[in-house]
């Protein structure tokens, strides 16, 4: 018999590079979705056949029982949340409802339809926020910076809690920034790519940015996903970091994005305060060494191919669009 897993927020980047993932392992994967009329499928457009999509709500813990009882999943792994740092400001409520709640709502399900679901907590490196050492690890205190970042910190802890008192296999991983091609437009890495592309073919004039000195720890989304289902193959849940262990300057990835096109982007950025955080988080930068000691995992692309990789995606849409 196959593996079951159920994949929360199937329909997003980290979903849709794990949903390939564990088909290409053999699982029979199943997507929750909620019942909208706006749902963006194009990110699974190329496996939809292959998964299948069940109904459910991180607002309501029914609706989620009965998914379980539904697909009766081996591992489940919840990458669903308002995953927006900038949009937490906005709508903190609903950032706190979503990433946070939600959390106890999966859990909670579990605990009742069947306690030996095995379960993964997409933790964010977020968590962090003001940092108390760098670089951060598994031990390093919480000192979140935004409404995300507070949600998702008690995310975080209610995993910890329901795995130590209904000895549920619950497992957090603190993944720091993963990008790829697939990110949303909304998120500054596909924003400096995609623009430096519209730039190129004559088709924008300027990119707008807030703080260029932010220092983050960029990987690719399909080296982490790996990660997220290897933490689930251990014999005991625990937490883990995963990232790359470098940083990188926003002024760095802007440089590499227009050198790879041929432009220097002095010509074009323009910083904007529209685009400053009320609280800014300086620098993150994630100690993988747990991770690559326990799981064996590490990651492959590197930086700047990452950066080069999202720019030539970003050239063949906007080439492939204007033909059609």
């Amino acid at each position: 018999m196959s593996k079951r897993a159920l994949i929360t927020g199937i329909t997003g980047q980290d979903g849709s590079y794990l949903a390939e993932f564990l088909l290409g392992k053999g699982y029979e994967v199943f997507g929750l979705v909620r019942r909208t009329s706006t749902i963006n499928f194009s990110r699974i457009e190329h496996i939809q056949d292959q998964v299948t999509l069940i109904p459910g709500d991180m607002l309501d813990q029914t609706s989620l029982q009965t998914a379980l009882a539904q697909c009766q999943p081996d591992e489940i792994y919840n990458l669903a949340a308002q995953s927006f740092v900038q949009t937490s400001w906005g709508q903190p409520v609903f950032t706190g409802d979503v990433t946070a709640l939600g959390v106890t709502r999966l859990l909670d399900a579990i605990r009742h339809v069947d306690p030996t679901i095995r379960f993964y907590q997409a933790s964010s490196s977020e968590m962090f926020g003001k940092v108390r050492e760098v670089p951060q690890r598994e031990t390093t205190p919480f000192y979140p910076r935004s409404p995300y970042g507070v949600a998702k910190v008690y995310g975080h802890w209610i995993t910890i809690n329901y795995r130590e008192s209904y000895n549920l296999h619950a497992t957090s991983g603190i993944l720091f920034n993963h990008e790829s091609p697939r990110r949303g437009m909304e998120f500054v890495t596909r924003k400096v790519t995609h623009t430096a592309a519209r730039i190129k073919l004559g088709m924008a004039k300027e990119l707008r940015l807030g703080n260029l000195d932010s220092q983050r720890d960029w990987g690719f989304a399909g080296d982490y996903v790996e990660a997220m289902w290897l933490m689930l193959q251990q014999e005991s849940p625990d937490d883990y970091v995963v990232a790359t262990g470098e940083t990188h300057r926003v002024e760095e990835l802007v440089q590499v994005a227009f050198d790879h096109v041929g432009l220097d982007w002095h010509d074009y950025v323009v910083q904007d305060p529209r685009f400053m955080r009320p609280a800014e988080v300086d620098l993150l930068v994630g100690d993988p060494s747990k991770a690559g000691e326990q799981l064996g995992w590490e990651p492959r692309v590197t930086f700047g191919e990452l950066v080069r990789m999202m720019v030539e995606s970003d050239l063949k849409l906007l080439h492939d669009s204007n033909c059609d």
